[in-house]
């Protein structure tokens, strides 16, 4: 794939960047390298300063920033901007409490026969960050906020069709008085990964991408010995009970679907209804679904706008095409429209089984799969029969089915009655196929620190 921003409402190629050359890479390895040596002796109150100062200037240029990612990407204004502003967000969250969550933990210093012991957490140096394009800052500063905080310095390999937002993202850092070379974008394909992270100057990695890309970062890191964090796909259940509350789960379950015009990891992919409510949440699902308006991402009345890329476009046609073949049935959408740019409708799907793809393998657009679980046990275990865990839904007022889904659905993250969202304040990550090691909350700044053991004896 060129790097180029090409706007997925046309199809038109807007700009086309040169990738980094190999000396170009070795130059930006080296000054990041030797920022770290000073880098990490700043203060916790100095690189706060940063922070904030850079989570104001994401706030003051969220309208034309949010213009740019939706150039490049193709969600509407709307949730561009919103993505901005998270951003901030997540600069401001890590500003005020890394000092508290990278404090030293004390031990108990009598039983190990110390005057004091406790453990430090203490940067790991240069991280490289291999970043997808459905969340372009955001996905890439919940990575940059807290190594930045901790001492750490990044490189971020952006994904190819956002090169803009790689360039912007590093630029509004530096002029937010991080010191060069903090956090630089490197405009590099995909087959370039592999050396930068062997270089022994990088010390690890942390990838959000797909389950292929994953698996060959965490194959090089191993062979490296450099650790990782993985957050990879994600085929989220939503499940809704009986004793839900049927409107608020219904609506709930159309933003879930469609943000981000359904490319988003956590987005909920298959809804589970209970048999005696699955024909009245279908009929009130495909409604709202259908009337949703696809179009323009730039005008404010617009609710889904492009997908990305044409070959993602390609590939959620080919899986709902797939299914409808096989016996599924198309309760709407499910034919891409006859317009310029890479849209594809809101689409549901019901009556899908085992043997068809789309029942285990995620897909990234407006596509929902509907499923009839005959009670609690067949809802978990629809909701568990997929190689990924990321996130889930359960919707239920019953305090025991609530526990039930909580303890044995198999994901990082369960939200009740509610929707999956990322906060600076809380681990986000996924188990099974969904990757490993957690980003933000304590667990997302320490997850590149060395945790040291100081034992001190007696004078």
């Amino acid at each position: 794939m060129p790097i180029a921003t090409i706007n997925p409402a046309t199809g038109e190629t807007v700009k086309t960047f040169a990738p980094a050359t190999s000396g170009e890479i070795d130059s930006a390895i080296a000054h990041a390298y030797q920022r770290f040596a000073d880098y990490r002796r700043t203060s916790f109150a100095q690189r706060a300063q940063w922070a904030h100062a850079t989570a104001a200037l994401l706030e003051a240029e969220a309208e034309q920033t949010a213009a740019m990612i939706t150039l490049e990407m193709g969600k509407t204004l709307t949730s561009a901007k919103a993505e901005v502003l998270k951003c901030a967000k997540g600069f401001r969250y890590y500003a005020d409490h890394a000092e508290a969550l990278l404090a030293d933990e004390p031990a108990d210093a009598a039983a190990v026969g110390a005057a004091k012991a406790y453990a430090r957490y203490q940067p790991l140096g240069v991280v490289l960050a291999v970043m997808p394009w459905n969340f372009p800052l955001w996905q890439a500063v919940r990575f940059a906020a807290p190594a930045l905080m901790a001492g750490n310095v990044g490189l971020l390999k952006h994904a190819s069709n956002v090169p803009q937002c790689a360039l912007y993202l590093a630029d509004v850092i530096t002029r937010g008085g991080f010191p060069p070379d903090c956090f630089t974008a490197l405009l590099v394909p995909s087959t370039a990964v592999e050396d930068i992270l062997r270089d022994r100057r990088v010390a690890a990695a942390t990838l959000t991408g797909s389950e292929p890309a994953g698996r060959s970062v965490a194959a090089i890191a191993g062979d490296e010995v450099k650790p990782t964090v993985l957050e990879l796909g994600g085929s989220d259940p939503f499940i809704v009970m009986p004793s839900a509350d049927l409107e608020a789960a219904v609506n709930t379950a159309v933003t879930a679907r469609v943000q981000n015009n359904g490319q988003s990891c956590i987005a909920a992919k298959r809804f589970i209804a209970h048999r005696d409510i699955y024909d009245e949440f279908v009929d009130k699902f495909v409604e709202k679904m259908a009337a949703l308006r696809v179009g323009d991402p730039t005008d404010p009345d617009t609710d889904v706008g492009p997908l990305a890329t044409e070959q993602g476009r390609a590939e959620v046609e080919h899986l709902v095409d797939q299914a409808a073949a096989a016996g599924a049935v198309i309760r709407c959408g499910g034919k891409r429209l006859d317009r310029p740019g890479w849209f594809y409708p809101p689409t549901v799907i019901t009556d899908i089984s085992p043997d068809m793809p789309i029942f285990c393998e995620e897909v990234f657009g407006p596509v929902a799969a509907v499923y009839r679980a005959s009670d609690i046990d067949e809802a978990i275990e629809i909701a568990n029969a997929t190689s990924f865990g990321l996130g889930s839904n359960a919707w239920t007022t019953d305090t025991a089915e609530q526990q039930r889904f909580i303890d044995e659905i198999e994901a990082g993250q369960v939200f009740i009655n509610g929707m999956t969202v990322s906060y600076p304040e809380l681990p986000f990550g996924g188990v099974k196929r969904s990757g490993y090691g957690r980003e933000l909350s304590a667990h997302g700044i320490r997850a590149f620190c060395n945790v040291k053991t100081v034992w001190m004896g007696r004078d």
